[in-house]
């Protein structure tokens, strides 16, 4: 336990990122499986559960919910884009193959790096950028834009999700820079996310068998599990650094895929997965020789 504790900063948020790419494809699997049901509805329960997982962590260990001032509007924002991110992912869930939207939902490393140069003040070198144009392109082969393809609009969707995630963890590195535990950031997200989603689950409720219940149960308790890891990887290390493995979530999900779905990525897909996966590694590489003092 005491050598945990020593660890490095970055190896603790390996551990972590790989560990909430695991829950989160998990959670994925869970959502397509709970059927045809409002995306509303999923995100409610999905985030009704970490909510109430958050709020046990807050009492078991006596957290205050008090936050800096500096931080409230922080807290705030990063619900707010969190909870369009999970709106959007949860819809292309219900349209797309498991293994496409979640690499397009895995866009959000890249938009993370993006932000950060107007939010953390990071700049972004003429190489980077290029890593980041990159990724794009991959995108674009699992996107396969056309207006025959009704796909389309779905994936784009899937797309803009995955900046609002990029966006929502680029504020969970402010927060944690800021003294915010990573206890108190899931409970406040969850607990927004669930009262933005409420009045259509009242209004708008669509009947669900026990079996249904029960997988949303599931996906509620690997999100949460997925929440507190990745908050906790962005708290302990920048963007650059880890987010190369958030994109192992790709393996798992076209894993959970082909055995649980049967689904089988075509050649374009697969490129993308291969073009979006070398673009992470490489900016992976480069931010190593830059910190090694090997770059300039």
């Amino acid at each position: 336990m005491k050598k945990i504790k020593e660890m490095d900063p970055l190896y603790k948020g390996i551990i972590l990122i790989i560990s909430s790419a695991f829950f989160f494809a998990l959670m994925n699997m869970f959502v397509s499986l709970s059927g045809d049901l409002p995306s509303f509805q999923k995100s409610f329960f999905r985030n009704l559960i970490a909510f109430i997982f958050a709020g046990g962590v807050l009492i078991k260990n006596k957290i205050s919910l008090k936050v800096p001032r500096q931080a409230v509007l922080p807290l705030l924002l990063r619900s707010f884009f969190g909870t369009i991110g999970i709106l959007c992912n949860f819809y292309a869930l219900g349209v797309l193959d498991l293994a496409d939207a979640s690499i397009l939902n895995k866009m959000s490393p890249f938009f993370a790096i993006l932000f950060s140069t107007f939010i953390l003040k990071e700049k972004i070198k003429p190489l980077q950028l290029l890593i980041v144009t990159g990724a794009l392109i991959g995108a674009v082969c699992v996107i396969k834009p056309s207006f025959a393809n009704t796909l389309t609009a779905p994936a784009l969707i899937a797309l803009f999700g995955g900046m609002c995630a990029g966006l929502a963890y680029t504020l969970v590195r402010v927060l944690g820079k800021r003294g915010v535990k990573g206890a108190v950031i899931v409970f406040v997200f969850s607990g927004i996310s669930c009262l933005v989603t409420s009045p259509y689950l009242i209004f708008s409720y669509a009947p669900m068998s026990s079996k249904q219940l029960v997988i949303l149960i599931l996906a509620g308790l690997a999100a949460a599990g997925g929440q507190f890891t990745i908050t906790a990887a962005y708290c302990y290390a920048p963007a650059k650094d880890v987010s190369v493995y958030d994109y192992s979530q790709i393996i798992f999900a076209a894993g959970l895929g082909f055995i649980v779905f049967g689904q089988i990525p075509d050649l374009l897909s697969i490129t993308g997965y291969i073009i979006i996966v070398s673009m992470a590694i490489l900016m992976f590489v480069y931010n190593k020789k830059k910190a090694a003092g090997q770059l300039r």
